[in-house]
């Protein structure tokens, strides 16, 4: 291994997209602009219809592989993407959202100073339709992250080729996969997760995890923590807990 290998190891950056021409610059221009410079960028399309493609085009040479063709949803074309990867670490940043400029560089400092680690997060900014910015802490809760909602930000992530060699995202699902990807990692691992206290990332809100309804998110999410070996009985305490703290908003439906 070259020493050079070990001090700038390569970053591997995935977009998956789908008629995305809205944000999808913003996003690339994120990536490309990045201070840290030794990333391979990847984007996967899933057939796009509107003017995704040329703005693909418009920035192919900084681009090291891309590809447009239908997919089984969207943990299906992450996986497309990290099939693809040749990164020591991986990020994910969607259409709709954007790093910070210093993002892959932030991250790769704390991987080189924790290589027992296998994921790497931080903070983000929440973005609102109105173009105003909040930024989202880290909740430090396990028992939270366990039994009731995702409480790490995915989009902050940056994850070890070796961990997505033990597991990839579950297609099943359609919105949860990320968390039980997470949650899988936290069980078998309990340690292997890093905390980076920054925020990296633009999250916008209007994504798809915000679409799904509470009772489909109930039935998504028991499923997710069985998939993620969870035990029965923490599962239906999960799933209870989750019902009773919505009852409210759901006797408004």
């Amino acid at each position: 291994m070259h020493p050079n290998d070990i001090i700038n190891p390569l970053v591997s950056i995935i977009t998956v997209v789908y008629n995305g021409e809205k944000y999808l610059e913003q996003t690339i221009n994120s990536v490309i602009n990045q201070t840290y410079k030794n990333i391979e960028y990847i984007i996967i399309d899933g057939g796009s219809k509107d003017g995704t493609i040329d703005i693909i085009h418009k920035y192919s040479n900084h681009i090291t592989y891309w590809i447009s063709e239908s997919d089984r949803g969207l943990y299906d074309a992450m996986n497309k993407g990290i099939g693809n990867a040749k990164g020591e670490l991986i990020g994910m940043i969607n259409s709709d959202d954007w790093y910070e400029l210093d993002a892959v560089e932030t991250m790769v400092s704390a991987y080189i100073k924790n290589p027992t680690k296998n994921i790497f997060h931080a903070d983000q900014y929440n973005v609102y339709e109105d173009g105003s910015r909040k930024v989202r802490k880290y909740n430090h809760s396990v028992f939270k992250f366990k039994y009731y909602a995702m409480t790490y930000h995915h989009p902050s992530m940056f994850i070890t080729s070796n961990e997505y060699k033990k597991h990839r995202y579950n297609t099943e699902l359609r919105v949860l996969s990320d968390y039980q990807f997470v949650l899988e990692s936290l069980f078998r691992e309990p340690e292997g997760l890093k905390y980076i206290e920054k925020t990296i990332v633009n999250y916008r809100l209007d994504g798809i995890s915000a679409q799904i309804s509470l009772k489909k998110a109930l039935i998504e999410g028991f499923k997710a923590r069985k998939l993620a070996k969870m035990s029965f009985i923490g599962n239906i305490f999960s799933f209870l807990l989750r019902f009773a703290i919505n009852i409210p908003r759901l006797l408004k439906k």
